[in-house]
């Protein structure tokens, strides 16, 4: 489960948001489906190498979005409504602000649009699924 996410400290994006954004993509994605238990906040937090209270903010957040149900002294679950992955154009429609961004910063960098592609697709081929 730890590997399902990957923080970068030095990102302008905060570590909260970073596993906010994670969890949705997975959770959308499949990978986590409906009853699949979260690792503790303490014990995600020891993995990451961040701070509980971090944890426990994506947590709550992923809560009130009704994404992850609380169990009392149980581990946290995906909720039971995420049964299925979203479809792909569902899924397409939550990486197009990401790939807006990339899209604006090549511009900004005059990248040719190939390279920019190239780049993706070696980044796509890099990352594990």
């Amino acid at each position: 489960m730890h590997e399902l996410f990957s923080i970068n400290p030095g990102a302008t994006e905060p570590i909260y948001r970073q596993l906010v954004e994670q969890m949705r993509r997975r959770i959308a994605g499949g990978q986590l489906r409906a009853g699949a238990e979260i690792p503790s906040v303490r014990e995600l937090a020891e993995a990451l190498a961040v701070n509980p209270m971090t944890v426990s903010k994506a947590f709550s957040l992923l809560e009130a979005e009704g994404l992850l149900e609380r169990r009392r002294g149980l581990p946290m679950v995906v909720a039971q409504q995420h049964r299925r992955a979203l479809s792909a154009a569902q899924r397409m429609a939550l990486l197009r602000p990401a790939l807006q961004r990339a899209a604006a910063e090549a511009h900004q960098l005059e990248l040719p649009p190939e390279q920019a592609l190239a780049l993706f697709k070696t980044l796509l081929d890099e990352e594990p699924r």
